[in-house]
């Protein structure tokens, strides 16, 4: 028997640059998971081409929102070969009924549990429409074949995941929806044997938050420190600076850059959304704190919240460029599906498409309150140009001079892309706006 696993991209025309793209761990998790004497192979579309001829029995197909149009489109096209397809992913299990009508069979929430019933079943010829495991054991280790990775990718960065469950409710996030609001743990034992198995020397952790649970992120940072990684996260900026022993310990362990969440620096909405730092002084000195240790800060900012208008593209990037921060992400708000924000947006009428390719966090696909959608789509392209302009990123430098062979290549990455978001705009405004 011989298994495809894939991940599509957003566009079978283009691809993302290669030093901001993310790596998969969904399908890794799934080879690993694969009963041995079953041929799988995995295949990242914006790596690799997908061959719909592939000498294959089934297909999996791993999809967000965003690349779910693209994944129904390779649906289509296997089936049509007469391949029977899975389809899994936060886009299925937040609209399972949607994917069933373009997959023989829907996963929903997380595959371990799951994963080998299904191929027995297809094994023996009684395949189901739809899989859930709703707390799948995460204690039982899955080995990882991330040769893909290494190969491929530009820094090389290693996934691990070593909790899953999000205790906040963000309106605008769908995590929780996926892996439920309890934290659970991977062993860290699990985690070691990752890390000693890929021979790797940089990781990524996508959990959410990497210091959710303090103890457990305390014992797991004592236990990577004498591996020699180094490694980048996203975390809670107010957990970090709460304990002095924590940011400590993750910088000792190898912590080199984390990402985190900020969304907006408008104190107005840092109280509608419920942020445990609701005070801007307090979000500088935890910047302050977390650069001494000598870890760069990624922040991640979102434009279009209700309270936010023209000014706010400025104010932001002001704050930004004053504070030092090392990288950014400017985000628009995107309403997904099973979030409060969907809902609530689709009661009032304001979604301009429903078309999922758009739900990207760069494209505008609501009407904002106090500004027109093409002046945010705008807005967030300019304040991405000026946080990323040469003068911008030289005076910067001063505040990153622990690690500034790091800072100026995250840096370049961002650059580069800027030209390609650019080329994006008269494309998006003829089609949406």
């Amino acid at each position: 028997m011989k298994i495809l696993l894939i991940s599509p991209t957003i566009d079978a025309e283009k691809r993302t640059n290669k030093g901001l793209m993310l790596p998969q761990l969904a399908l890794y998790i799934l080879q690993g998971l694969t009963p041995k004497g079953i041929e799988v192979e995995v295949v990242e579309e914006e790596v690799d081409d997908v061959n719909l001829d592939h000498d294959c029995d089934l297909v999996g197909i791993s999809c967000l929102t965003a690349n779910a149009p693209r994944a129904y489109e390779l649906c289509k096209a296997f089936k049509s070969r007469g391949k029977t397809v899975i389809l899994g992913g936060v886009h299925p299990t937040i609209l399972p009924e949607e994917a069933a009508e373009h997959a023989d069979c829907v996963v929903i929430g997380e595959a371990e549990g799951v994963w080998e019933h299904l191929i027995q079943d297809f094994q023996a010829n009684r395949l189901k429409r739809r899989y859930h495991d709703p707390v799948p054991d995460l204690g039982k280790y899955v080995s990882k074949d991330f040769t893909n990775i290494i190969k491929r990718r530009l820094f090389k960065l290693i996934p691990l995941m070593t909790t899953k469950g999000c205790p906040y409710s963000c309106d605008f996030c769908c995590v929780t929806n996926l892996f439920g609001k309890k934290i659970r743990h991977v062993p860290i034992e699990n985690i070691v044997r990752d890390i000693k198995e890929s021979g790797a020397k940089n990781y990524i952790f996508l959990d959410d938050n990497i210091i959710g649970h303090p103890e457990y992120a305390k014992k797991l940072f004592k236990a990577i420190k004498p591996l020699n990684i180094h490694w980048v996260g996203q975390a809670s900026v107010s957990l970090l600076v709460a304990d002095d022993e924590l940011i400590q310990l993750a910088s000792d362990s190898g912590c080199k850059i984390l990402f985190f969440g900020i969304e907006s620096v408008s104190l107005d909405q840092l109280l509608t959304m419920r942020k445990a730092i609701k005070d801007i002084e307090d979000l500088e000195k935890a910047f302050k704190t977390i650069k001494k240790m000598g870890i760069l800060i990624h922040a991640s900012m979102v434009f279009g919240f209700d309270n936010d208008n023209l000014k706010t593209f400025n104010e932001t990037v002001q704050f930004l460029k004053r504070n030092k921060v090392s990288t950014v992400s400017f985000n628009v708000l995107t309403p997904y599906p099973g979030t409060k924000t969907y809902e609530d947006m689709k009661k009032e009428g304001r979604l301009i498409t429903t078309d999922w390719k758009y739900y990207d966090h760069n494209t505008v696909v609501f009407k904002p309150k106090n500004m027109t959608p093409f002046e945010l789509q705008i807005g967030k392209v300019k304040a991405r140009k000026d946080f990323y302009s040469i003068s911008s990123v030289i005076k910067r430098l001063s505040g990153n001079l622990y690690s500034p062979i790091l800072y100026f290549a995250t840096n370049y990455g961002h650059m580069k892309q800027l030209k390609v978001e650019a080329k994006r705009i008269d494309k998006i405004k003829a089609a949406l706006f």
